[in-house]
């Protein structure tokens, strides 16, 4: 089955293997290295993992995320207008 993004996917239950060699600097963490426990994890708490979002500066949050995201693509419509 094909879940679009319009779908609701609460209670999904994922299947997806384990990594021996997680991004996340936070060893202690129970879900290190264990991809669908920790997205789930995330989801919950509306943050993102470290391996989708590294440059985060302590703060996972999607408020966070978003403004990151404006920043870069801020920076490169100016670079491109600046050819």
């Amino acid at each position: 089955m094909i879940l679009s993004a319009a779908e609701p996917q609460i209670g999904m239950i994922m299947n997806c293997a384990n990594v021996k060699e997680c991004a996340c600097p936070k060893r202690s963490c129970v879900n290190n290295g264990k991809c669908c426990a920790c997205v789930i994890k995330h989801r919950e708490s509306d943050s993102l993992p470290f391996c989708l979002f590294p440059d985060n500066e302590g703060d996972k949050s999607m408020k966070n995320m978003y403004k990151k995201l404006q920043i870069r693509f801020e920076d490169q419509k100016s670079l491109e207008a600046d050819k």
